[in-house]
């Protein structure tokens, strides 16, 4: 029997939370009670959660790592928000144009990352944790039969303010990075990129000038000569 390399924990962790998305559905429309549904949203949280400080001291946390563990991520709120969807459909008729607005900034925003990058931006900034905790604990309430409104709404503005700032990141930013935690660290890695932007410019530079300047000084040096004679 195969083993499992300590290194493909986080990746198994983040295909079950993924995985637990259609579950969400699924046992919704089978009518689990709302305890086992918010048990499992728990179990996400914890995966989101633990893969990472796993991935970080296995030394194991790569570029491949983070832009999973945020598709999947993507993949069971998406799920979530449609089981929520399904069992408290009056939390989303009274907050239509909020939840709406937030829909369509999240589709811009990664339409805008695969125009740039070519992949989803993987920033898992302090607020887009902070946006994960509140949008876990609104939809555990909701789950459960607690009245969650003011959670759910303001789970949908941190959305937006999360939305917000990952625009921004991404553009102010030169190449994909992943894990940056705040606007002012994207500055300061845009400054860095610039700087090594135009250290390759120029390495490019003078390469090409080197090339084309080998023929023209073997020209002068024949001129001489001939001048010479």
């Amino acid at each position: 029997m195969r083993m499992v390399r300590i290194e493909q924990v986080p990746w198994l962790m983040a295909a079950a939370r993924m995985a637990l998305g259609p579950v969400m559905i699924m046992g919704q429309r089978c009518g689990w009670n709302g305890v086992a549904l918010a048990t499992m949203v728990v179990v996400a949280l914890v995966s989101d959660i633990f893969d990472g400080v796993l991935a970080r001291r296995w030394a194991c946390d790569t570029n491949g790592v983070r832009l999973f563990d945020s598709i999947a991520d993507t993949v069971f709120y998406a799920g979530t928000s449609l089981a929520l969807w399904m069992r408290r459909p009056e939390l989303f008729r009274a907050h239509t144009l909020l939840l709406l607005s937030l829909l369509m900034f999240e589709a811009a925003r990664y339409a805008f990352d695969f125009a740039k990058f070519g992949k989803p931006a993987s920033y898992h900034s302090y607020l887009a944790k902070t946006w994960g905790l509140i949008l876990a604990c609104a939809v555990i309430t909701s789950l459960v039969g607690i009245y969650g409104n003011v959670l759910f709404v303001a789970a949908l503005w941190m959305g937006m303010a999360c939305n917000m700032q990952g625009l921004a990141m991404s553009l102010v930013l030169h190449e994909w990075h992943k894990d940056v935690k705040t606007f002012s660290a994207a500055m300061r890695l845009r400054m860095m990129d610039a700087v090594d932007l135009s250290e390759r410019a120029r390495k490019v530079f003078e390469d090409s000038e080197t090339k084309r300047g080998f023929p023209r000084r073997i020209a002068a040096v024949g001129m001489r000569l001939f001048a010479a004679r």
